[in-house]
């Protein structure tokens, strides 16, 4: 078990989230950064889609009740173990009544910590991962006990290795496919949007991520449609919306753009007023 001594800004548990239940209007949740999070399973020898825990921003501290592995991946808030700062991607032996905390994020905006054997919560649906109205809360909260599976130790060490990228985590470029109301932007509509930077605004979270500036829209609304992770929507402002893991099922905007799986972690990473420029893939 695990002791949530203090929780952070936004904790939770996720795993790859839950399919088969959009038709009911419930999101698909999981992960913001599956590269972090297959990252960090794989060290431990954990299955890749195995549940963690996403931290945002600031990171919590947790008491370790039993022996175990755990790796951090994702953005870097500097943690330690016991007050001895560890490394990101690594995997990392925790022996009962130690402390994980983390300090200054100083790179990314999301961190993972994987366990080994994944955190057994709350399972709902099929999936671990958290979410307001699904799940019976939707964060981890401070004096929380989250249930992990004790390891014990053996002499004889394997490690895994595998080479870890991480400039995504500092990367502007966002791979997107032409969604299904680009082509009734003008051509000036659609140069604007595949060239301009846009920044991160403040309304920024795990259902959506909206941008500062403006694109010019004389669009009609459309009839509520299918969205899903990814999906651009074009509000009647202007404003550009870019849902996210716990976003909404199906919407009225048109759908302009839809983001390649590995811009949504590019995106995931990134912190208000950060630049974002939309790049299409060329079928």
């Amino acid at each position: 078990m695990i002791k949530v001594l203090q929780s952070g800004f936004y904790s939770t548990i996720q795993d790859f989230g839950r399919y088969g239940y959009q038709d009911y209007g419930v999101p698909y949740s999981g992960v913001m950064d599956r590269y972090a999070c297959i990252m960090a399973n794989t060290l431990l020898g954990n299955p890749k889609d195995a549940s963690v825990m996403e931290i945002t921003m600031t990171g919590p501290t947790l008491e370790f009740y039993v022996s175990t592995k755990v790796c951090v991946s994702g953005a870097d808030m500097n943690p330690t173990l016991n007050g001895i700062l560890i490394k990101n991607n690594k995997a990392i032996e925790v022996k009962a009544g130690d402390v994980l905390s983390f300090g200054r994020l100083t790179r990314g905006y999301r961190t993972y910590l994987a366990v080994f054997g994944g955190f057994h919560t709350e399972s709902v649906m099929g999936s671990y991962s958290m979410y307001d109205g699904v799940t019976s809360k939707p964060s981890i909260l401070k004096g929380d006990e989250l249930k992990i599976e004790a390891l014990a130790f053996s002499s004889k060490k394997r490690h895994a290795v595998l080479r870890v990228n991480t400039s995504y985590l500092t990367e502007k470029n966002l791979p997107v496919f032409i969604g299904p109301e680009f082509d009734k932007l003008t051509e000036s509509q659609q140069k604007v949007l595949l060239t301009k930077t846009f920044t991160v605004s403040k309304n920024n979270n795990r259902m959506a991520y909206q941008l500062e500036e403006l694109l010019e829209n004389m669009l009609e609304p459309i009839t509520t449609s299918l969205v899903l992770p990814g999906t651009v929507q074009l509000t009647p402002s202007g404003q550009l919306i870019v849902l996210m893991r716990d976003g909404q099922t199906t919407g009225g905007y048109p759908r302009v753009l839809q983001l390649k799986a590995s811009a949504i972690e590019i995106l995931s990473q990134k912190l208000t007023g950060e630049p974002v420029v939309f790049k299409l893939i060329k079928m």
